[in-house]
């Protein structure tokens, strides 16, 4: 069994579930990804926004929706309004416009504390792969398919993939913070 390569490939999707909630965090910039966890009811059924309407950033603050199918306008419009973004969508035609507010200070350094516990959830993220294959590398070792020798060798691997991913997902928060922080 190829312990490494199924290790990487595991934390290379917690890297970008990481950046994906990263995205999700907004800055002063508009961005179409940070409404990507908002749903809108289509047909009684929770449904993403970005499988019912495309999402463009038009300026540096503003985010146009063109839905696909114009009965679901106001629902789009309540999803965005009942959002925990603090953005009053306004409807032009068969387009619904969000210009985001500026943020205050206090509100980067909110946003500032969210990065840093989606980092730490990534870095879980990359000790539980650690973990699992850690305890595959020993049943292998106590069944004989390995040898003591080459389990340490794979452990050591092990670690440093984990510590090369963490810094990784460091230097991903770093750039979100400065990211945030810039007005």
């Amino acid at each position: 069994m190829d312990y490494i390569n199924e290790a990487k490939s595991k934390m290379e999707k917690a890297i970008e579930s990481a950046k994906d909630n990263f995205a999700g965090i907004r800055t002063g910039r508009a961005n179409p990804a940070i409404f990507a966890n908002i749903t809108a009811e289509y047909y009684g059924n929770p449904t993403p926004l970005k499988n019912v309407a495309n999402m463009n950033a038009i300026d540096a603050r503003t985010v146009q929706f063109t839905v696909f199918d114009k009965s679901m306008l106001s629902a789009v419009e309540k999803a965005l309004r009942d959002s925990d973004l603090g953005v009053n969508p306004m409807r032009d035609g068969d387009v619904i416009r969000v210009t985001m507010p500026e943020l205050t200070k206090e509100r980067r350094t909110e946003y500032v504390k969210l990065a840093k516990q989606k980092s730490e959830d990534g870095k879980v993220a990359l000790r539980n792969v650690r973990h699992k294959i850690k305890q595959t590398i020993d049943a292998d070792k106590k069944s004989g398919e390995i040898s003591e020798d080459d389990a340490k060798g794979k452990e050591k691997k092990l670690d440093e993939l984990v510590k090369d991913f963490s810094a990784q997902i460091d230097a991903l928060l770093k750039n979100k913070e400065a990211e945030l922080m810039e007005v």
